[in-house]
């Protein structure tokens, strides 16, 4: 799982964010109490207009490890955007 994780973060940062997607969905299929993966998951979901995917991801890695501040700032940022965008939509 450890892997999936690394190489995905490695096709992000090259822009190529579909295949990061699929390697930190296998990271979690390998590993479910992996809370990276989780919490990189949310962010690719979130990145791919995926809004109700990554909310369950970022939740699903708070659940697994809730004292983790990184996870928790992704949170609060995807939630503060997410419900703002909300908000305007009449």
């Amino acid at each position: 799982a450890e892997e999936q994780v690394e190489f995905g973060i490695s096709v992000a940062r090259r822009g190529l964010w579909k295949e990061a997607l699929y390697r930190w969905e296998r990271a979690v299929e390998i590993d479910s109490s992996y809370a990276a993966a989780w919490n990189n998951l949310g962010i690719a979901y979130e990145h791919e207009g995926l809004f109700g995917k990554a909310r369950d991801a970022y939740e699903k890695a708070l659940d697994i490890d809730p004292n983790n501040v990184q996870i928790q700032q992704n949170y609060d940022l995807f939630r503060e955007i997410n419900d703002r965008i909300n908000q305007d939509i009449p």
